[in-house]
């Protein structure tokens, strides 16, 4: 099982095994902090009582090392491993776990209560699943360890497939196996092997929700530009905080604000050049290299950038299925491991700006969703419902003409970025009845899961209408909440720790620490949604490194052209995964429903590229 996920942890390796509870642990070991044998996991504390494995970093390690030595705890190396595991010595594990800042997924043993706990991190960062077979309990950061067991029955969870074709991404809970979970972001699985441990006691140690709700009800004491000037002090303390490795670091550096303010806090903490890293595409639309090396050169950064082709994108398709386990089709995913794939050859940690986005106001759908709202809710849904059936009148390539038309003929200050699948996605959102749906009809990639997966019944979860919405009160803040509680964790650092880790790359978020967190959710909106932008107060602070003409400009996203891929390199595989006799001999999916979609996207009349990137993401991995 540790040899299957050899490639988070190339450089040790290490079994222990207790014959008397029956717990066993593995560990595969990415050495970054003491580099020296005495980091070796599994790791016992020094009572004797607790084993632990553990995946991710501790930031607050030293200070909470000086707290220890202070109670005369004696240390033999210079581990963040060896904290924790004093940490649970002197407090308990939940009290140990509170204490932590940082990234992690973690198992420890009691050896005298005889309990396991499993325990992920508060954001989410690091994956962690568990599952039953018979009646051994198995665990582990990706599934293929899992499947290493020789016990191990897999099978498809259709419900959990019917979320899948909604988002993307499977949210957790849920996995694509009907016997595998994964462990929520901000929870601790205890297992008492003294009885029926089927049913752990579930602690949630850190609630994403309940701190957002805390910080709102405090507030910001003080001026925009006090905020300002206030996370510039939190976000260059968080930087220095996660720039401690034994190991050569850098910063991956899209030109964006996010990677961008990140690398200028790394640079301000560095005497010497940070090491950055970014890809460029050579279509124009998709490229923002040149941004990024602008601002490396005024920070006086160390930058490398790599040109890559259509070729080196295609190339990594087929890896997919194997690097992320169970179905995922989030397509920036390819650009992500190519860029970890270069930064890898060069360091072996790199901090990012994942976390800006959710935190700080930064998609477009938030903008959308409060204009949409506070027009439609007036308007009664009698007359919404007509609307939109108006415009499913004309096919969406129609629309695109009638559009362009019409645009000849208007000044250019009035001419609409409206296209004909715009208007059709407008249409599905016009017949909301809560803003719960509205914000699901804009993040679902198939609008009605349960009629593509056969014998599917899509489960429930926070954003699904008719369960409780986020509690925010106005839609904005909602949106951003649900977003950091699944979009993030189960699309974004999935995405990022798949990609890093694939190549034996250490990730580090630190827009993702908890006391950011907290500090973004205690602004008010318009420190991050107004005057006309996204992420204000980020914008704001980033101008007091770089120029703003050099980040000002519209956000491009980390894309690739799949839609063209589609209909061009990647038809015959395309093809050949969707065929109508593959497909009924699997029984998964609605045939003629599938058919009819990948026949309007070759003919060009629909641009269905997600939606048939979800099919051919799950097909793909269902072949392997």
């Amino acid at each position: 099982m540790a040899d299957a996920i050899r490639h988070r942890g190339p450089d040790d390796s290490g079994v222990w095994f207790d014959s008397s509870s029956g717990v066993g642990l593995g560990h595969r070991r990415l050495s970054i902090l003491d580099l020296s044998s005495l980091g070796h996991q599994p790791m016992w504390s020094g009572s004797g009582r607790y084993v632990v494995v553990f995946n991710g970093e501790i930031y607050n390690f030293l200070e909470l090392r000086a707290l220890l030595e202070r109670r005369s705890v004696v240390f033999r190396g210079q581990s963040d491993t060896e904290v924790i595991v004093a940490l649970a010595d002197e407090f308990g594990v939940v009290d140990a776990i509170g204490r932590c800042s940082g990234m992690f997924a973690l198992a420890i043993f009691d050896r005298q209560e005889r309990s396991l706990y499993l325990v992920r991190d508060r954001l989410g960062e690091k994956p962690l699943y568990y599952g039953w077979l018979a009646d051994s309990l198995i665990f582990g950061s990706e599934l293929k360890a899992l499947r290493a067991h020789p016990d191990f029955v897999g099978g498809v969870d259709r419900d959990s497939l019917a979320l899948f074709m909604r988002y993307c991404y499977i949210p957790a809970p849920w996995s694509i196996h009907p016997q595998v979970r994964k462990v929520d972001a901000g929870t601790i699985l205890r297992f008492d092997l003294s009885r029926d441990f089927h049913e752990p006691d579930r602690i949630e140690y850190w609630s994403s929700r309940a701190t957002a709700m805390r910080a709102r009800q405090t507030g910001f004491a003080g001026s925009h530009e006090d905020a300002v000037t206030a996370l510039d002090e939190l976000l260059r303390k968080t930087v220095r905080s996660e720039m401690v490795a034994d190991v050569p670091l850098g910063g991956f550096l899209s030109g964006g604000i996010d990677s961008s303010l990140v690398v200028a806090q790394m640079q301000a903490n560095s005497a010497r050049p940070i090491k950055t890293f970014t890809i460029g595409f050579h279509e124009a639309d998709f490229n923002e290299a040149k941004h990024a090396k602008a601002v490396a050169h005024h920070l006086g950064a160390d930058h490398t950038e790599l040109y890559v082709t259509p070729r080196d994108s295609l190339e990594v398709v087929p890896r997919l299925p194997l690097l992320y386990d169970e179905p995922f089709a989030d397509s920036s995913q390819i650009p992500t491991f190519l860029l970890s794939q270069l930064t890898r050859q060069h360091v072996t940690v790199s901090l990012s700006g994942d976390g800006g986005d959710e935190l700080f106001g930064g998609y477009w759908r938030y903008f959308l969703g409060d204009r949409l709202w506070r027009r439609m809710r007036p308007i009664p849904r009698g007359i919404r419902r007509w609307g939109a059936g108006l415009i499913r009148k004309l096919a969406p390539g129609r629309w695109d003409h009638v559009l362009a038309a019409t645009s000849r003929v208007l000044p250019k200050r009035f001419r609409a970025a409206a296209t004909g699948d715009r208007l059709h996605k407008l249409a599905s959102v016009l017949t909301a009845t809560t803003a719960a749906d509205l914000y699901r009809n804009l993040v679902s990639h198939w609008p009605d899961p349960s009629a593509l997966v056969l014998g599917s019944s899509e489960p429930t979860i926070p954003e699904t209408p008719g369960s409780a919405w986020a509690g925010m009160g106005s839609i904005v803040p909602n949106m951003m909440l649900l977003d950091a509680a699944s979009y993030l964790p189960d699309d974004i650092l999935v995405k990022v720790d798949r990609a890093t880790m694939g190549v034996s790359l250490e990730s580090r978020a630190p827009f993702l620490h908890h006391d950011i967190y907290e500090f973004a959710w205690s602004l008010p909106l318009e420190s991050k949604v107004g005057r006309g932008g996204s992420k204000r107060i980020l914008r704001d602070l980033l101008a007091r490194y770089v120029p703003r003409t050099l980040f000002e400009r519209p956000k491009m996203g980390f894309g690739v052209p799949i839609e063209h891929w589609l209909r061009g390199p990647l038809r015959e595989w395309a093809s050949d995964l969707l065929s109508v006799d593959r497909l009924r001999r699997q029984g998964f999916l609605n045939v003629d429903l599938v058919e009819r979609t990948w026949c309007e996207h070759l003919s060009g009349r629909r641009n269905w590229q997600y939606l048939l990137w979800d099919v051919l993401m799950f097909q793909a991995w269902l072949e392997t």
